[in-house]
């Protein structure tokens, strides 16, 4: 099988006309929390339907499948986000979705997957999703759409890095949450295309570093997904980053650093508390690493991609009960 093809900037503007319609353009807010320097923005995709930036590529990447792959229906495997993504555009555009959760994912992504109409499959462990994902591809011809190794998928995702150069010109640094690439990738080309001079980092918990041990070496790294597994931002445990996504991300991201889950956990109450916008640990991320690292990104205003808002209920109020205080 081929590997999928790198999408070029011209596939990030084709899919911002394609998508238009089925997803919502996501505010830009000025979060209070930055130096006056460096103002802090928020690119609030937990905002968008369904909760999460994930439905911007699904959307892309199901508009383009054929009447013979519709037939068909489509299959990922997901912890939660790219899990109802894929169900609502399936469902948008009438088509069969199945979806492998691990049985750690958050029960409120799980529920509302199954709300949208999806098929869910539960497995044990996450490093199981990929082989149960195969087994249903194999017995039903369902076409498979990754969470971020995918043309469409990362082509998707880049129309956010569009918005953002159109909302804030002088933006001079942009920080991006990293799981398995997907959303990166496609910023990085799409604000590298327009503005070279653009910083974008990728951050992500120390505790699934993967990348950051990667960049830092020059080489792609894979971690065992029981380490990957202990962070609290769900939607960030994926083990490595997609060989398509490290060849974008190794050309064109300036840097990737990590921060702790104190960090993430206290970036994710001041992002609620001071912003008004519900994120969860997996969106609170990129808030996390300007918080922990702001003196190395210079002057000039920063954005933060706060990637999703599917929080359990429950996490919620103990973040915001405790009142957890910044360890940066």
């Amino acid at each position: 099988m081929n590997p999928p093809a790198r999408p070029t900037v011209a596939d990030i503007h084709a899919a911002a006309a394609r998508i238009a319609g089925a997803v919502r353009r996501t505010p830009l807010l000025e979060s209070g929390l930055g130096r006056a320097a460096a103002p802090l923005w928020l690119k609030a995709e937990c905002l968008q339907l369904g909760g999460s930036f994930k439905l911007r590529g699904a959307t892309n990447a199901i508009a383009q499948l054929s009447s013979e792959e519709r037939r068909r229906g489509v299959v990922t495997h997901s912890s939660g986000n790219h899990a109802q993504a894929v169900a609502r555009a399936a469902r948008d555009a009438g088509v069969m979705a199945t979806i492998v959760m691990p049985s750690q994912a958050p029960t409120v992504k799980r529920e509302a997957t199954v709300l949208l109409g999806a098929e869910v499959v539960t497995v044990d462990d996450s490093s199981e999703r990929t082989a149960a994902m195969e087994r249903i591809k194999a017995a039903t011809g369902a076409v498979f759409v990754s969470p971020f190794e995918n043309t469409a998928v990362i082509a998707g995702q880049g129309t956010i890095g569009l918005e953002v150069l159109e909302d804030l010109p002088d933006v001079s640094t942009v920080l991006v949450p990293v799981s398995g690439g997907g959303l990166i990738s496609g910023i990085a080309i799409a604000i590298k295309s327009a503005r070279p001079d653009v910083r974008v980092v990728g951050v992500e918990p120390a505790l699934a570093g993967d990348l950051a041990e990667g960049f830092a070496t020059g080489e792609r790294v894979t971690w065992d997904s029981a380490d990957t597994g202990r962070t609290v931002a769900d939607g960030l445990r994926v083990p490595a980053v997609g060989e398509l996504n490290w060849s974008i991300i190794s050309e064109l991201v300036d840097d990737v650093v990590t921060v702790s889950e104190a960090e993430i956990l206290a970036a994710m109450r001041a992002i609620v508390l001071t912003s008004k916008v519900v994120c969860e640990p997996s969106g609170a991320v990129s808030g996390a690493g300007y918080l922990a690292y702001a003196d190395r990104f210079g002057a000039g205003p920063v954005v933060a991609i706060v990637s999703g808002g599917n929080v359990d209920p429950g996490l919620l109020a103990d973040v915001l009960g405790e009142q957890p205080q910044y360890a940066g």
